[in-house]
């Protein structure tokens, strides 16, 4: 629509500047038609004219502006984290903040903060396809359903033939609400109108969203873009949407494809009761970074991660058709909510008994330690290690622990990364220590288990700032047993029944990656029988089953997201960066509690700095160059070469936003925070 104002203005049809914009809607009311979701879109300014208010101008529209009358809500096809796609109508000219909140709220996932939206990565190794062959190869994962508008619980369209049901609500959820998912296998309660009152939904499973997909085939999984170096995957996060800006200012077109996925990993009070939906998908994006081999994993944790995928598919299966089968199923709402109440009110059960809450406690035992060098030789020595509040003590022998220590190491701030082999027995961590001049490194080695798992835990909390008497403690300690415990293999492989080895596909349950490597192993060794290594792999894959076959469907999953959590290199964001005094492009992580200086061809930590010891950042926003400033002075600037800065400015602003979160406080967002923080001046 191009409006114009005539040279020689006449009073009948003059145009006055300094009319409501508004009013410019009234040529259209003789139509009969809802124009209520209509605005003025300025396509080269990149703007919504919302302010009806304003005058022209305001704006500072000229004679010649060309402006848009087009509805705000349009259609985007949004690809879930499990890899499907759903059909969404999506407010266009809200932030994009906004837009995710309301999507998150139709999908009944909390905490919608921690979630965003991603541009889909192009493959660069492949030659670019006709659109025809694309679309095509995006069908092949939709699911059709309703037609979703977020906010908006009655206006629900249906697309095409219903090939399967992707349901919505009004997000009601509480922290006092009744549980509407069995806290067991995450199935969804009876009655669904607790959910969705008397819309035409109420009728259908409400819980198709918490259903684990299965990878359907290995050339669906061979087809998907596989970063293969860092910098790979540096580069896919330069689609990360800016929060503080709409989809039509970032020139999103209407059905263009968009991923929705879990930008911040920092989750916050994942409560089976009423997260089976965001757990579920939190559960699909962890195993789809573990199969496109986004996150690194050692073979035996890929077996366990397999083990884990194969036991939830089994579960799925049955927990749909038990669910089919009860259907009919009441629960008494009121006294579900008493029972909660009772529980609340009369207090859990306690199995520990509280000790000396006044003295903080200490470990002491015999460690291996290593210290590497250029050009040595030497090897781990054995050391009596104290480990108290923050740091460890290396004494040459348990008798001199009265005297001056050989090593002492004060480990906070300190990258801890463990490197374990269960079959091996090997139990090391590795510690980077930062000093003046760059990271420290430091080697541990435990003879088993038990002492890797007390150690390991008190590095992670030193790592942070906090001691053995932190209440996490114990948690954390019993979190790498029954991580390092799913890892172990049956000593006695006959004990698998073989009738469960048909229903097995292991191609679709670990990264191509291991398969190649295992078919590597069987060459060399003039094995070359067919489906050999197929078995060979299914085998391994049962034998790890057996340590996660009692598990209940929620159980399952959490555990794995657990496992996912516990890998080294999880939960740290890439970027290309050229530091202030650098020759060379180097690597920016950002974690959830720091920032990682990084080789860009190792990946090795350079330099760390903790967020806790964080006084400021700012942006100059005119040569994109980001600067931090730390505890003692420390300032550190850098240069995204990748990416526009803000996006590396509203990961820093986001974490510390994720950081104020506290259980007590009400469920709403503070938008206006999250803006203060991320969005900065552009």
């Amino acid at each position: 629509v191009i409006f114009k104002r005539p040279f020689q203005p006449k009073p009948c049809y003059e145009v006055r500047r300094s009319f409501v914009i508004s009013h410019y809607t009234k040529m259209w009311l003789h139509v009969k038609k809802d124009w209520s979701d209509h605005a003025l879109w300025w396509e080269k300014k990149k703007t919504w004219l919302l302010k009806t208010h304003w005058t022209l101008d305001k704006y500072g529209i000229q004679a010649d502006a060309k402006l848009q009358f087009t509805p705000q809500h349009k259609l985007l096809r949004l690809q879930l984290p499990n890899m499907k796609y759903v059909k969404v109508k999506v407010n266009f000219s809200d932030r994009v903040f906004k837009a995710v909140s309301d999507i998150c709220k139709t999908f009944n996932i909390r905490h919608p903060e921690e979630l965003s939206l991603l541009r889909k990565p192009r493959d660069p190794s492949k030659k670019k396809k006709k659109k025809l062959d694309d679309q095509c190869e995006d069908e092949a994962f939709e699911l059709e359903g309703p037609l979703i508008t977020p906010g908006s619980g009655t206006d629900i369209l249906y697309i095409g033939p219903v090939k399967g049901n992707i349901y919505s609500s009004p997000g009601l959820y509480s922290k006092t609400m009744t549980p509407t998912y069995d806290a067991h296998d995450g199935s969804p309660l009876s009655p669904t109108s607790a959910w969705f009152g008397d819309s035409a939904l109420s009728e259908g499973n409400p819980g198709i969203l918490a259903v684990s997909q299965p990878v359907t085939s290995p050339e669906s999984l061979a087809k998907m873009y596989k970063p293969q170096a860092l910098l790979d995957k540096a580069k896919i996060n330069q689609g990360w949407l800016d929060s503080s800006r709409s989809l039509m200012e970032q020139e999103v077109k209407e059905n263009e494809a968009l991923l929705l996925r879990f930008k911040y990993y920092s989750f916050f009070d994942l409560n089976p009761k009423y997260d089976a939906i965001r757990i579920n998908q939190l559960y699909e994006q962890s195993k789809w970074a573990i199969l496109l081999e986004e996150i690194e994993c050692t073979e035996e944790e890929m077996m366990m991660f397999a083990a884990l995928q194969y036991h939830i598919n089994k579960l799925s299966i049955m927990s749909s058709e038990n669910h089919l089968n009860n259907s009919d199923k009441e629960v008494d709402e009121v006294d579900a909510a008493l029972s909660d109440l009772e529980i609340t009110l009369e207090g859990g059960k306690t199995s520990t008994i509280l000790g000396d809450i006044t003295s903080i406690p200490e470990l002491a035992d015999y460690i291996k330690v290593f210290k590497p060098k250029k050009l040595t030789l030497k090897g781990y020595k054995p050391y009596w290690c104290t480990f108290k509040d923050t740091s460890i003590s290396c004494y040459k022998s348990k008798e001199e622990a009265n005297g001056t220590p050989a090593h002492q190491m004060n480990l906070r701030g300190c990258e801890v990364t463990p490197d374990v082999n269960i079959s091996g027995q090997k139990f090391n961590i590795k510690l980077l220590i930062p000093v003046a001049e760059g990271m420290n490194e430091i080697w541990l080695r435990c003879d088993n288990e038990r002492q890797y798992a007390s150690w390991m835990a008190a590095c992670r909390l030193a790592s942070k700032g906090k001691t053995m008497a932190d209440s996490s403690y114990s948690m954390e300690v019993q979190n790498i047993l029954s991580f390092l415990k799913m890892q172990h293999l049956n000593p006695d492989p006959q004990l698998i029944p073989e009738q469960i080895t048909t229903d097995i596909n292991p191609e679709c349950l670990v990264s191509p990656r291991y398969l190649k490597k295992y078919k590597n192993k069987q060459v060399g060794a003039g094995r070359l029988a067919p489906g050999y290594v197929r078995d060979l792999i299914t085998a391994r894959i049962l034998e790890a089953h057996q340590n996660v076959a009692q598990m209940s469907l929620i159980e399952a999953k959490m555990r794995f997201i657990q496992a996912w959590q516990s890998l080294p290199e999880f939960g740290i964001t890439h970027f290309i960066a050229r530091f202030q005094g650098g020759k060379k492009e180097e690597l920016i992580g950002i974690a959830y509690n720091r920032l990682i200086r990084m080789d860009a061809s190792t990946g090795d930590a350079v330099k760390t700095w903790r967020f806790s010891n964080m006084k400021q950042w700012n942006v100059n926003w005119e040569i994109k160059m980001v600067t931090v400033e730390f505890a003692d002075d420390v300032r550190v600037s850098f240069i995204c070469t990748e990416v526009d800065c803000k996006v590396v400015h509203e990961f820093i602003g986001g974490y510390i936003f994720l950081s104020t979160r506290a259980k007590d406080q009400n469920e709403s967002l503070d938008e206006e925070m999250f803006y203060k923080l991320t969005s900065g001046w552009v």
